[in-house]
Order: structure tokens, then C-alpha cells, then sequence
């Protein structure tokens, strides 16, 4: 099944439903901002400045995005405030596209492969972590694939009784050895059940600590050598996950980890309860790393491919 067939109308109801709060606020500021206005002069400009940054956009973006603005501005001679939605529309969706980097295995679109597909994940505490990987297990295992957990978060026993419960819910295989463990232990014993089992993904939970960026990298850097003792490219996929809704602190997490380990792929949770969804714009721009999955919800299927154009449509509709 291709990805875009994926995006049925109630998936696309239930993203407009998720982006709601952040579409309401920007349009609500911008609506504001350009009243009495029949043209995209400089105030207009400025205004939009300060809507896209108060949005978490990020200043590097919203820069970014002004100066496109600008010299369609100086290229077309007149814009209109009636254009203005569709320009802004049009530059986001092409600031994504340049970002989107090279396509990585989706659940939606998983191609027979000779060894497990093996993805570690990484985040700071409190993001969605654990519930991101139950619901990529979940969505896994309704496209008919194998999947094993590996519960490497082994610093707090909340963090593998949670996996092992998302496991037991879903129906997969969970490996662990409980709290306090070596990681890289759980990962290596959890890829070598996986290869046994033939099985199709791997998905590696890892510790969510910020406190000190050397051991974070050290500890990352060892659960990637010893996996790669069984399987050389492993893992394939790195996927950080941020929570939305802290807005800057979320680029700022983004920051610490890129400089921990190679992420490669980005998720981005809880978009449906805040206003800070322009945060999903200035990540995949200020760290050129693709966002692959968007939280919407809490229903299993809510955690969604993201793809740019149905996000902008969503955001702009």
C-alpha cells in the first residue's frame, strides 16, 4: 500500500481535527494583522514576522520564509492580501520539500527486506516515547510485519513495565532484562531474538536523560555498536521524538540529541493539544532532518506518516 493511499478522508479529518488549536491561533493573529490592509507592504511583513515566531516557527524559519515572501513581492510588483494565504501556503509546503531528505521505510509502505528493519528511538522523558513505539508496533503488526521491542530504557522500571504492557496489548514480542541493565545488552539480546525470529522490525526504546550529553552520547554510541556486531547498518533509522507542544524547547531538545547521535527521522507528538503545531516547520528546517510520523491523538491509529502536502493543506484549510 502506497503512503498516499493511506490518507483516507476520516485520516484527513482527523488531521484538519488535530491541527486545529495551531490553525486557529495563527489565523486568528493574521486575520488581525492585516485588517484595513489591501496589500503586502512592510507592516504587513513585520506583522507576519512576529505571527510565525510567537507560532514556534522559530526565527532562523520565519526569516527564512520572509525573505521568499519578499522577493515574490519584488518579483511579482503587486501582491494582494487575498494571495497572501495561498503565497505563504506555497513557500511552507516548498521549505518542507527541500528538508524532507532521503525517503526511510514507512509502516505504510514496507518492502520485503533480508534482515529486520531496525529503528532505535531516542527522546528526552515525557515526549510520547514509549507510546510512539506502541503505536508503531501497533500499525506494524496491522501490515502483517513481525515486530520485537527492545526495552533499553533500563534507568527507570516504569519506562520497561510500560513497554512490556504496550507489547502485551499490541501482541508482540518485548525482550527486557529489567531495571538497571546494561542497554546495550537489552539491544543486542533483542536483535539477535529478532534476527531468530525472522523477524521483519526492530524497535529499540533507549533512555530519555538530557543531564549530561556525554554519557547520553556514549551510551547511544555503545547500543549502536553492539547491534552492529550482528547487523552492520544497524540501526537503520534513528527516530527522535519531540513533544509539539513545548514549542522552543522542543528545537532546543532536538539540538542535544543531533549533537548525541545520528538521528535521521523525527516525530513529533501531541499536536492536537496545542497551538505551538508551526514547531513542526522550524524543526525540519533548522535541523534538515525529515519529520516521519505526526501525534494527532490518542487513538492507536492517530500517530500518522507525516506528509507535507496534507500537512499545509490541513494547517491552510
Amino acid at each position: 500500500m502506497g503512503i498516499f493511499s493511506f490518507f483516507s478522508r476520516e485520516k484527513k479529518q482527523d488531521l484538519d481535527k488535530g491541527l486545529e488549536k495551531t490553525k486557529s491561533s495563527f489565523f486568528g493573529k493574521l486575520s488581525k494583522a492585516i485588517v484595513g490592509k489591501s496589500v503586502v507592504d512592510d507592516d504587513v511583513l513585520d506583522n507576519l514576522e512576529e505571527i510565525l515566531v510567537t507560532s514556534d516557527v522559530g526565527v532562523e524559519t520565519t526569516l527564512k520564509i520572509i525573505e521568499r515572501i519578499q522577493q515574490r513581492v519584488q518579483r511579482d510588483k503587486y501582491l494582494g492580501i487575498s494571495e497572501l494565504n495561498q503565497i505563504l501556503r506555497e513557500e511552507i509546503t516548498a521549505l518542507l520539500g527541500e528538508n524532507s531528505g532521503n525517503e526511510l521505510v514507512s509502516v505504510f509502505d514496507f518492502p520485503k527486506r533480508e534482515n529486520p528493519y531496525v529503528i532505535m528511538v531516542v527522546g528526552v522523558n515525557g515526549v510520547g516515547k514509549t507510546t510512539t513505539i506502541g503505536k508503531l508496533a501497533y500499525q506494524f503488526k496491522a501490515a502483517g510485519k513481525n515486530v520485537v521491542l527492545g526495552a533499553a530504557d533500563t534507568f527507570r522500571a516504569a519506562a520497561v513495565s510500560q513497554l512490556e504492557i504496550w507489547a502485551e496489548r499490541v501482541g508482540v514480542t518485548c525482550i527486557s532484562q529489567g531495571m538497571g541493565s546494561d542497554p546495550a545488552s537489552v539491544a543486542f539480546d533483542t536483535l539477535k531474538s529478532a534476527i531468530a525470529r525472522n523477524a521483519d522490525v526492530v524497535i529499540i526504546d533507549t533512555a530519555g536523560r538530557l543531564h549530561n550529553k556525554i554519557n547520553l552520547m556514549n551510551e547511544l554510541s555503545k547500543i549502536r555498536k553492539v547491534m552492529q556486531k550482528l547487523l552492520p547498518n544497524a540501526p537503520n533509522e534513528v527516530l527522535l521524538v519531540l513533544d509539539a507542544s513545548t514549542g522552543q524547547n522542543a528545537i532546543e531538545q532536538a539540538r542535544q540529541f543531533t549533537a548525541a547521535t545520528e538521528v535521521n527521522a523525527l516525530a513529533l507528538t501531541k499536536l492536537d493539544g496545542t497551538a505551538k503545531g508551526g514547531v513542526v516547520i522550524g524543526v525540519s528546517d533548522q535541523f534538515k532532518i525529515p519529520v516521519k510520523y505526526i501525534g494527532i491523538g490518542e487513538k492507536m491509529t492517530d500517530l500518522q506518516p507525516f506528509i507535507r502536502e496534507e500537512f499545509v493543506d490541513s494547517l491552510f484549510s
